[in-house]
């Protein structure tokens, strides 16, 4: 492993400081890393910039122009200009900044943006993150480069999901936190393995045809029905917790899932589980499930892998030998509600 030198703000070249060594990562070139992080700096122009850099990270500042330098970075890899004051106009240069062409991760988290910025010189791009602005819309995405594997858009105020098409390597989309009602557009995202929708206004589940995805986040939506995940045979983790849903149902051939969290519904049984073979954790709390009667058989596929379960607030918990009757049923669990076994 060849040897990486990483600079923090106080060992900055001007600063007096030296570099420490680091790992490489591997076929990426050899270079610097500066974290200025949470120095709440107006600007860079008491900062040496090495032209090494393969990180430059200016995480938790006031910044809100580019500093020219950055744009003389051949090197520069990850770039993260995380939880500042950059808008549109702001980030609008780095679309003719050829020399950082090579960037592989670019993170404008938490900014004033109001559009998606136009990255498309980035062709090698990895992971791209524009959560927590003021984006209206997904116009622009179809700029971005068809290496993307991870796109963070969440806490900004999109309301269609669009311009996606492209996108064949994205393994994590997150658009939790927006204004979406409806799931579209997705059946091109055949490599996608997370999916997080949480915090919307969606009613139906609709994934396209995917069949790949590993983690699905639906919380705090408007669902009534489970249907829709039945094709998802990859699928380990699942949260659906709260919307309005009343009956389990459509998860019988999700038997590779692990998690399932189903809390602050209108549930009333537990159904439609007994099959499942691989369940670790199953979160049922605040539902209106009256009785551990028939819990046994209803659950009766994962009884011997099951480790944590969450019924507190139903009216079963209620029971004066509740705890007792769970840990019989479930010869390995670890943990009933807040309460952990050793």
């Amino acid at each position: 492993m060849e040897e990486r030198r990483c600079l923090d703000a106080d060992e900055a070249p001007g600063n007096g400081g030296c570099a420490t060594a680091g790992e490489e990562v591997e076929g990426e070139p050899q270079g610097r890393c500066l974290d200025l992080t949470s120095f709440q700096l107006h600007d860079l122009r008491e900062v040496e910039i090495p032209d090494d850099l393969v990180e430059l990270d200016l995480t938790a500042n006031r910044l809100s122009e580019l500093d020219p330098r950055i744009r003389l970075l051949p090197q520069l890899r990850k770039l993260s200009l995380r939880q500042n004051l950059f808008d549109d106009k702001a980030v609008e240069p780095i679309s003719q900044w050829k020399a950082i062409a090579g960037l592989l991760e670019l993170v404008l988290r938490d900014n004033k943006l109001r559009n998606i910025p136009d990255v498309s010189i980035f062709k090698s791009l990895l992971l791209f993150d524009v959560s927590f602005n003021e984006i209206s819309s997904l116009h622009g995405l179809s700029k971005v480069s068809d290496t993307l594997k991870e796109l963070y858009v969440s806490k900004n105020e999109v309301n269609k999901i669009e311009e996606l098409e492209h996108l064949h390597s994205l393994q994590i989309l997150e658009l939790g936190s927006n204004r979406l009602r409806v799931m579209e557009n997705l059946q091109t995202l055949t490599n996608l393995q997370e999916l997080w929708l949480g915090r919307n206004r969606i009613r139906m589940v609709n994934l396209c045809g995917l069949k790949c995805i590993r983690k699905i986040s639906l919380q705090s939506n408007r669902l009534t029905s489970m249907m829709g995940f039945q094709g998802c045979i990859a699928l380990e983790e699942l949260y659906l917790s709260h919307n309005g849903i009343q009956n389990m149902e459509g998860l019988s051939t999700l038997e590779n899932l692990r998690v399932l969290d189903i809390s602050s519904n209108k549930l009333t049984m537990i159904s439609d589980i007994d099959k499942l073979t691989r369940l670790e954790d199953l979160w049922l709390n605040d539902n209106q499930i009256a009785t551990l009667e028939g819990i046994d058989v209803a659950v009766c596929g994962s009884r011997e892998r099951l480790t944590t379960i969450y019924l507190e607030r139903n009216p079963c918990a209620t029971s004066p030998d509740y705890s007792t009757t769970l840990r019989q049923i479930f010869p390995n669990i670890q943990q009933i509600d807040s309460d952990i076994f050793m």
